[in-house]
C-alpha cells in the first residue's frame, strides 16, 4: 500500500482540477449577474437616440376644417399619438402636461378653437418649455385641395427653412423647436427609412407658411437619375397649407415668463370690431343723406303749379 498523501497537497490537487474544468459561477447581485453587468457597462456607448415622441390633441367645440386640418398633421407625424379633446381653460396647461407625462410624450401640439372661428395653436416642450402660442391662418386641408402629389405614409421628411430664420433669435428659436416636433426620429418603430417629401418652412411678413411637397423621381430605365443628379427631380405639393402667426413665446410648458411678444400681431377681435365699425358708419352715413334730402326739399320748396288742375274735372 502506498502512503497517504496529507491533506494540504490533497487540496491543492482539486483546486487545480476544479479551475481547469469549468470557469467560476459568477456571483448574484441586485442589478443580475455580476459578470453580465460589468459587460454592459463596458458595451455602453454615449451615442444620442431621438427618442422624441409628440401629443397631438384639441379643445372641445372645434370646427370641423380645423379638426381635418389636425388629422392632416397626425397622418404626416408618425412619432406622433392621439388623445381625447381638453376644455380649453386657463388651466389647461396643468392638465396637458399630465397627458404629455402619461402618455410618455416630450412635446405637445395643442389645437385651440374659440368661438367657432378662430384657431390657436400651441407647440410646447413638455414639462420645462419653452411653448409657442400662434394664430393660424389661410388653413386648406388636403380634401379641400385635391392635389396630385401623393407621397408614402410614415416616411421621414426633409425639413427646410428660409433663410430668415437666422436673423434674429426669436426665430432662431422657432426653427430649432418646429425642428424637433416636425422631425421624425430615424430609429421609430413606425417610421419608414425612406425620404420622399419636403416641409417647407417660410417666412414672409412676419408669418410662417407651411407646405408639403412630393419629391417625384422618374422610374422610367431611360430616365434613371444618377446618384446626386437632381434636375430630374420635381417637387409636387400634397397639402396641408397653413400660415402660423406667432403670439407670445413663454419660457415654460403653456406658461411662465414671457420671452417674445409679437408687437405686429393683431387679436381677431379686433378685425371684427372694426369691420362692424366700418359697416355701422356706412348706415350712418345712410341716416344723414336721407335727413340732409329733407331739410333741403324743405327749405328749397317749389312753387304751386298755375296749371296743375286745368284738367282736373
Amino acid at each position: 500500500m502506498g502512503k497517504k498523501r496529507k491533506q494540504g497537497e490533497a487540496d491543492v490537487v482539486d483546486n487545480s482540477k476544479k479551475d481547469e474544468s469549468a470557469p467560476e459561477r459568477p456571483k448574484r447581485t441586485l442589478l443580475g449577474w455580476k459578470d453580465k453587468f460589468e459587460e454592459k457597462e463596458s458595451n455602453y456607448s454615449p451615442v444620442f437616440r431621438n427618442k422624441e415622441k409628440v401629443l397631438v390633441t384639441c379643445s372641445r367645440r372645434i370646427n370641423y376644417r380645423y379638426r381635418h386640418l389636425m388629422l392632416n398633421v397626425i397622418s404626416l407625424l408618425p412619432h406622433c399619438k392621439r388623445d381625447n379633446k381638453v376644455e380649453s381653460k386657463e388651466s389647461k396647461g396643468g392638465t396637458l402636461n399630465e397627458l404629455v407625462e402619461l402618455q410618455s410624450c416630450s412635446s405637445c401640439l395643442f389645437f385651440e378653437c374659440r368661438k367657432q372661428k378662430d384657431l390657436y395653436l400651441w407647440m410646447a416642450k413638455c414639462s420645462n418649455g419653452p411653448s409657442v402660442k400662434f394664430l393660424v391662418n389661410a388653413v386648406h386641408t388636403m380634401e379641400e385641395l385635391k392635389l396630385t402629389g401623393n407621397h408614402l405614409k410614415g416616411s421621414r421628411p426633409i425639413l427646410t427653412f428660409s433663410t430668415n430664420f437666422d436673423k434674429d433669435p426669436h426665430w432662431k428659436l422657432l426653427k430649432e423647436l418646429i425642428m424637433q416636433i416636425f422631425g421624425t426620429p430615424k430609429d421609430h418603430r413606425k417610421a419608414k427609412p425612406f425620404h420622399d417629401h419636403v416641409f417647407v418652412f417660410s417666412i414672409v411678413d412676419e408669418h410662417i407658411w407651411f407646405r408639403n411637397y412630393q419629391i417625384s423621381v422618374p422610374h422610367n430605365q431611360a430616365d434613371k437619375v444618377d446618384r446626386g443628379g437632381l434636375d430630374k427631380m420635381t417637387l409636387v405639393e400634397v397639402g396641408p397649407r397653413f400660415c402660423l402667426n406667432p403670439i407670445k413665446i413663454f419660457g415654460g410648458s403653456f406658461g411662465g415668463p414671457t420671452l417674445y411678444e409679437n408687437p405686429f400681431y393683431v387679436s381677431p377681435n379686433q378685425i371684427r370690431a372694426l369691420e362692424k365699425k366700418q359697416k355701422a358708419g356706412k348706415f350712418a352715413k345712410k341716416v344723414k343723406a336721407k335727413t340732409r334730402r329733407k331739410v333741403h326739399e324743405l327749405a328749397n320748396q317749389l312753387e304751386r303749379d298755375e296749371f296743375a288742375d286745368l284738367w282736373k274735372e
